[in-house]
């Protein structure tokens, strides 16, 4: 039996609460910003902040096709899309942050760090991915480019997920608990789809061939009357 779908009412109410959730870490990150509270080194503090949230909020997203499959709740896919939107928010600020804070705009500076310096150059890939999934991310995007082009486009979000991850590892070198941490969830994730590719892979060889004449799936046919 399959759990009950919420009203639209109540889809929008969990899409609000959703929201402001994950609006609260910005929150108060700015708070501890404007009241001195965030250590000796401030701007290094908003940099691992907005880098970790791009981080959780991408792997939250990842998790919601294997989550719904999982528990039957369906209309979990409605919420994905607005973490992947908060996913590039924080990758944005995180950017940012590098760009103006940390070098302020030294554009010398920053061009030879991402050519320079490995985990730069991959946190900076990872962020030129990021782009098109955030252009394409409406509806009449995904019309535009069709359901299989979209999908296979937004499958590059697991590449983005590794390179932020490898980002991660190779900036902290010595401490790798928590990137660690983030590469066993990511692995998760990655093991799941290819579960579930496997299990559509076996029910596609177990299901018995079509009857003759059967169209395939997937056509339409139309019965006009004479």
């Amino acid at each position: 039996m399959n759990p009950p779908t919420p009203s639209p009412v109540q889809l929008a109410a969990i899409k609000t609460a959703v929201f402001l959730l994950c609006l609260l870490p910005a929150v108060l990150l700015a708070r501890g910003w404007f009241a001195n509270a965030l250590g000796a080194n401030p701007v290094e503090a908003v940099q691992h902040a907005t880098g970790s949230w791009a981080l959780n909020m991408l792997l939250i997203s990842l998790a919601v096709t294997p989550l719904r499959r999982l528990t039957g709740l369906h209309w979990l896919i409605r919420l994905r899309r607005m973490l992947g939107l908060f996913a590039f928010a924080w990758a944005c600020a995180h950017l940012l942050n590098w760009i103006w804070l940390d070098l302020w705009f030294d554009w010398r500076a920053i061009g030879a760090d991402i050519l320079d310096r490995p985990y730069v150059s991959v946190g900076f890939a990872a962020f030129v991915l990021m782009l098109p999934l955030a252009a394409t991310s409406t509806q009449s995007a995904m019309r535009r480019l069709g359901g299989r082009r979209w999908q296979a486009l937004h499958r590059s979000a697991y590449v983005v997920a590794i390179l932020g991850v490898a980002h991660f590892w190779w900036l902290v070198k010595a401490d790798v608990l928590e990137p660690l941490l983030y590469a066993l969830a990511l692995a998760a994730l990655l093991g799941a789809r290819m579960w579930q590719r496997e299990l559509e892979r076996r029910r596609q060889l177990a299901a018995p061939p079509p009857l003759p004449g059967t169209p395939p799936k997937g056509r339409v046919i139309r019965i006009v009357p004479k």
